[in-house]
């Protein structure tokens, strides 16, 4: 009699949780698009936010989707230089899983301000700026997941190392943890991989650092680029991606990334950044997104999710770079649930 009451009482418990579960789910997803008590319902979720730097105060721009007080991504775009654009996918598949998410251009980048003075264009900087960043936006490690790709990659390793304690969840897309082994990758594997009439000629354009040449970039994009950052014909390539590479500040570009996203070249600032021996300091929950024909060895990224304490990987067969636009069929499903997973406590490193 007593064994029948405790298994009762448990499965009451059982019940009774799920239930306030589901409730609380109910209620998020009903309240998903509700704007009315925020203080950005009158600019669409827009906000500048105010942040302090070494040379005086700038304005970035960020604009929220949806409302989930669980689950707040921020994005971190690619670059340096590039813009929220590249997320833009993003609109056709976390709304309908009521993730709230957040669109930010980071300092020097198109719809932030702009600032010309290379001082402002430091790893250290930028991790500063987000801190400043999430602290406006009232983030905290009861809800916030960070997602870095490619640059945003590095600066979202470079938050976490520093900053982990206010993290829930720590998204690495399409990014290696060494600018070195990334320069080996791409003149190793893929380079080799081009007819070797073009990879002979983007080695002469960059030996004689004639990056400005307009046949350069016709190679990069016509070989590489379709190839190995967005796996589409030219003239497929989705509005938002064309929108964010005219957007895109070359000067930042240049200064920290080089000339192109055939490595880390010239004398870029980021050409010998390496955090490899770092990583297995990060106890937070971590995906590592790497994929098939990416800019980035896929078997690193893997190799990232099993260096960090609490790490999982998410390959991406038919991806590129841009993953989020050429392979979603595996993208979208394996972001959303780790999201998903780390927000119920149901995360582990296998799955």
């Amino acid at each position: 009699m007593r064994i029948k009451l405790v298994f009762s009482s448990m499965i009451m418990s059982l019940l009774f949780f799920g239930c306030k579960e589901n409730t609380i789910q109910d209620s998020i997803k009903a309240n998903y698009n509700d704007y009315s008590k925020s203080d950005d319902q009158s600019t669409g979720g827009i906000k500048m936010i105010p942040i302090s730097t070494p040379i005086g105060k700038f304005n970035v721009w960020t604009k929220r989707v949806g409302n989930n007080p669980k689950i707040k991504v921020l994005l971190l775009h690619g670059g340096p230089g590039g813009t929220h654009e590249f997320f833009e996918s993003f609109d056709g598949y976390f709304p309908n899983e009521s993730i709230e998410y957040i669109y930010y251009d980071q300092l020097g980048s198109y719809y932030s301000d702009q600032p010309n003075d290379n001082r402002l264009w430091t790893t250290e900087r930028f991790v500063e700026e987000v801190e400043q960043v999430r602290k406006a936006l009232k983030l905290d490690n009861t809800n916030f997941y960070l997602l870095g790709q490619s640059w945003g990659g590095i600066l979202a390793m470079e938050y976490a190392l520093k900053y982990q304690k206010n993290l829930k969840g720590l998204i690495i897309s399409n990014m290696m943890a060494s600018a070195p082994a990334y320069n080996k990758y791409a003149e190793e594997v893929l380079g080799p991989k081009l007819p070797p009439s073009v990879f002979n000629q983007i080695k002469t354009f960059e030996k004689n650092k004639d990056y400005s040449n307009p046949k350069y970039t016709e190679l990069l994009f016509k070989y590489y680029y379709t190839e190995h950052i967005l796996r589409m014909p030219i003239d497929k390539w989705p509005e938002s991606i064309n929108r964010a590479f005219k957007h895109l500040n070359p000067n930042v570009y240049v200064y920290m990334q080089g000339p192109s996203e055939f490595g880390i070249t010239g004398d870029a600032t980021l050409k010998n950044w390496d955090v490899t021996s770092k990583l297995k300091t990060l106890t937070v929950p971590t995906l590592a997104i790497g994929s098939q024909y990416d800019t980035m060895d896929p078997k690193h990224m893997e190799w990232i999710s099993k260096e960090v304490q609490n790490g999982r990987f998410l390959y991406c067969p038919n991806g590129s770079h841009c993953s989020q636009y050429d392979d979603q069929e595996h993208y979208f499903p394996g972001l959303i649930q780790f999201l998903k997973d780390v927000d119920s406590g149901d995360f582990n490193k296998s799955n």
